[in-house]
């Protein structure tokens, strides 16, 4: 019943944006680790942006540093990815990650398509 629900993503032509959603359901996301994944046709799943939740610690990948940005809504118990500047090699499959401080949780949430292309 502990759920990541995605929402957002589609076809977007390259230097669009495109922001993704990703709400917690049975569960809160306070102090949880946060990520988002992506896997591209062929290859593995990768982090792109990675965030601590207790001391903020981030990890991102190279070739999304500046134009991804990851944020938490407690609020809307909501994760978000706002994804700018595009590129056709950022078509992927993407998907939320949310991990308790014990570990004792993980979660994925159901993966969501963006397409770049023009």
């Amino acid at each position: 019943q502990l759920q990541l629900v995605q929402s957002g993503g589609g076809l977007v032509q390259p230097g669009g944006s495109l922001r993704l959603s990703c709400a917690a359901h049975a569960f809160f996301l306070d102090n949880y680790d946060i990520g988002w994944f992506r896997q591209a046709p062929g290859q593995a799943r990768e982090g792109i942006l990675c965030v601590n939740g207790s001391d903020a610690t981030t990890y991102v990948l190279d070739s999304v540093k500046g134009r991804f940005v990851i944020s938490r809504e407690n609020g809307k118990n909501t994760i978000s990815l706002q994804m700018n500047s595009l590129k056709p090699d950022d078509t992927a499959v993407y998907y939320c990650n949310a991990r308790n401080s014990g570990w004792s949780k993980l979660l994925w949430g159901q993966g969501t398509q963006v397409t770049v292309s023009s």
